[in-house]
């Protein structure tokens, strides 16, 4: 069974907030905005509704600061808690057995909203060991992506991610990511997706439409001469809880 959905989401700047459009493998989580959907054999889904908040800087919303070290000691970490970081995270903040739902993404594709070129993309291969052995494997594989762009992207307004995932045989209620990008030490956007509810054993195909916010020269040029030092925390929640946390960084220096 598979689905697609579609939501915009906004950068740290709170001047434009943007409502989510299409759908998503939901039932109707009470937002105002509602469409139907379609299963892959063309019998619809339950209504579907997508909350899209506005990603703003934690200051702005009164969320006090917290540290790596702090969230690591706790037993359990909420999206307000990473709103509060003021830096990249060194390390995982979950272990990959906490993703007890079995959220497993399988493909993942960037375009350029304006002109529809596809900008990256890549699937993540079939397992190719059938044998049923079990192998000594990275237990954070798949947990980290280093994405190479060239300078233009820097200038870019709006840029389309869709994420292709599976869910295990339990359903998820509240499923939300919390991304955010840095250079160095600075803030530059933190996005704030919410994909409401996935229902078990099912395929789901979500575009996010990601608005940033203009960059000054200066700060293109640094961004462009130190690659790998603009790096992203990306954090998801089922019911408020952290569960899955991925990582990666970008270069912009590609064709240079």
């Amino acid at each position: 069974m598979s689905y697609s959905c579609a939501s915009r989401g906004n950068s740290q700047d709170p001047s434009s907030a943007k409502k989510p459009v299409g759908n998503n493998p939901t039932r109707n989580t009470g937002g105002t905005d509602s469409s139907t959907g379609s299963s892959s054999n063309g019998s619809p889904s339950q209504p579907a509704a997508m909350k899209v908040k506005k990603g703003c800087n934690s200051t702005d919303l009164g969320v006090p600061e917290t540290t790596e070290d702090d969230l690591l000691a706790s037993a359990v970490i909420t999206p307000e808690d990473v709103l509060g970081l003021q830096k990249i995270t060194e390390n995982y903040l979950c272990r990959p057995d906490e993703n007890v739902y079995n959220i497993d993404f399988t493909r993942f594709k960037i375009r350029d909203m304006e002109t529809g070129t596809v900008l990256f993309e890549i699937t993540k291969p079939p397992s190719a060991d059938k044998s049923g052995e079990k192998r000594d494997i990275d237990p954070n594989a798949g947990r980290f992506v280093r994405y190479q762009f060239t300078p233009a992207f820097l200038r870019l307004r709006q840029v389309g991610a869709t994420v292709e995932f599976t869910v295990g045989d339990m359903p998820i209620e509240n499923f939300r990511m919390i991304e955010r990008h840095y250079f160095r030490e600075k803030l530059l956007k933190s996005f704030d997706f919410e994909f409401g509810f996935c229902m078990p054993s099912s395929k789901n195909t979500c575009e996010h439409i990601y608005e940033f916010p203009p960059l000054s020269e200066d700060m293109i040029r640094e961004m462009i001469l130190h690659p790998y030092e603009t790096q992203s925390d990306s954090f998801y929640f089922v019911d408020n809880k952290l569960v899955m946390h991925n990582k990666a960084d970008y270069s912009y220096n590609g064709g240079t």
